[in-house]
């Protein structure tokens, strides 16, 4: 079964900071709250204009700042199905995985209108946007693809360990 996303484009700049994705103002409210605030500083538009499947193109380093896992989060709960950009930082990378978001790294992206219709597919790692030729991104290891599946690293990892292809050692302190 292939793991392909389709939705709306939303773009945006270089640097997008895990602050500009969950607002430290909010960090004190639950995600809802926090979600609600997302990229507000950029398009006070994008919480109540974000739909299920939609794909948000970014630019490079998308994800710098702090480790916050809720910077992933709200886009999970807002319905993000994927995120393209250049380069990601290595936090929000690592943590966009761990949480079943998927982030196809395509180093030559060409510039990309917002609101066109796109299609990520996980396995080939390829990006199909209306008018656009096919976007060839680097491609995810299969253990991070089967993460995604299984919607992220603590579902994955329940999985397995029922599935008997983990065992849990119960002595280890």
């Amino acid at each position: 079964m292939s793991a392909a996303y389709t939705g709306r484009t939303w773009v945006f700049g270089d640097d997008i900071n895990t602050d500009l994705l969950a607002p430290g103002a909010y960090m004190k409210f639950g995600i809802e709250e926090i979600a609600r605030h997302c990229m507000e500083a950029l398009d006070p538009t994008f919480a109540a204009r974000v739909r299920p499947g939609d794909i948000v193109i970014g630019g490079r380093n998308f994800g710098a700042g702090s480790s916050r896992e809720q910077a992933v989060e709200v886009l999970r709960h807002l319905g993000v199905n994927a995120v393209v950009a250049p380069s990601f930082a290595g936090l929000f990378y690592r943590n966009g995985f761990n949480l079943g978001l998927p982030l196809l790294t395509c180093a030559s992206l060409p510039p990309i209108a917002a609101g066109l219709r796109a299609r990520c597919e996980i396995e080939t790692a390829q990006v199909f946007v209306e008018g656009e030729p096919v976007l060839q991104c680097e491609p995810i290891p299969p253990h991070l693809v089967a993460m995604i599946r299984d919607g992220g690293l603590v579902p994955h990892l329940a999985r397995r360990i029922a599935s008997g292809q983990l065992t849990v050692n119960k002595d280890v302190p």
